[in-house]
């Protein structure tokens, strides 16, 4: 998208971007099923749901264009066997799942197991469905920060994020643009964490996101002011 096309994008135009997100325990069938409608009512990329809601969002969404998207080894990052997420991402597939989102093995890439991080998440992209892998660039020096994004393309992802959530980074344009610098051709990067307003959206676009992970999407689009946006 040009520089043009971003400073002349609406409030509402932003939907197509945003992966509309609801992730908090406890919800109910009657409140998912609201936020998986939403999605094709307002034109949102997709509809994140945990994988116990994944049928449900398939079954709702089926032929509208909207893409079921779910995460595993998550909000908790990092504490699921490498077998069991496999596993997990071969069931939210066969559930109708279309999406992955990742958590990885932030204590194996600093201890130096890099093949044991690599292949951890090739585990998950053998599902056979794209999959995005929330990389946690705040806890991680320079040096792991950058093998991390090439370990995580080695292993075949197709969109790398900055963090898992607002709880370890609110997204911003540095991180995106550091991660945007160094993809290969093919990946693309997703912005999440706190994502609450049209200007930040506007800022992670630019700055070479091509989709936002965030609950507060209705704000967004509607040029309200949002509250915490996981």
């Amino acid at each position: 998208m040009t520089q043009l096309d971003l400073d002349s994008l609406a409030p509402a135009d932003l939907a197509g971007f945003i992966q509309h997100t609801k992730i908090q325990a406890g919800a109910t069938r009657a409140e998912m099923r609201a936020h998986i409608e939403q999605c094709p009512e307002h034109g949102f990329n997709a509809a994140m749901v945990p994988g116990s809601w994944v049928p449900l969002a398939a079954d709702i969404l089926r032929g509208t264009g909207v893409v079921v998207a779910s995460a595993l080894d998550f909000p908790t990052v990092g504490v699921m066997t490498s077998r069991g997420k496999a596993a997990e991402a071969q069931e939210l597939v066969r559930l109708g799942a279309e999406q992955i989102d990742m958590g990885v093995q932030v204590g194996w890439l600093r201890s130096g197991e890099h093949d044991a991080f690599r292949d951890d998440i090739a585990g998950v992209v053998a599902a056979g469905v794209p999959v995005k892998v929330m990389l946690e660039l705040p806890l991680l020096s320079e040096a792991e920060r950058e093998a991390a994004v090439e370990l995580a393309m080695d292993a075949g992802a197709a969109y790398l994020k900055n963090a898992s959530s607002g709880q370890v980074e609110k997204a911003n344009p540095e991180s995106i643009r550091f991660l945007a610098e160094r993809v290969r051709d093919g990946v693309r990067v997703k912005a999440s964490g706190s994502i609450t307003t049209y200007e930040q959206s506007v800022e992670l676009l630019r700055a070479g996101a091509c989709l936002l992970g965030t609950s507060a999407g209705l704000d967004i689009i509607s040029g309200t002011a949002g509250g915490a946006g996981y």
